[in-house]
């Protein structure tokens, strides 16, 4: 995890075969923060209805290979 000038705040080592999404639940608890920028990877429902209840926005593409797609600005 890291802020807006890119220095870190946080972070969790993984075993190497685990997922990423697996550290973000843990990751981001009790961290206050308005944006969260990640890849394309992180796009999950769970995650996208934490942020709308922290009234936080996501940064992030949208998987292509799903049928409804998600609303994203292409310039951020």
């Amino acid at each position: 995890l890291v802020d807006t000038l890119d220095n870190l705040v946080r972070f969790q080592l993984l075993p190497g075969q685990a997922h990423d999404m697996k550290g973000v639940g843990p990751l981001i608890k009790g961290v206050s923060f308005d944006a969260l920028r990640a890849d394309k990877a992180f796009d999950a429902d769970w995650l996208f209805q934490g942020l709308d209840e922290r009234s936080a926005t996501a940064l992030l593409l949208p998987k292509t290979n799903f049928k409804l797609q998600r609303n994203y600005d292409a310039k951020v």
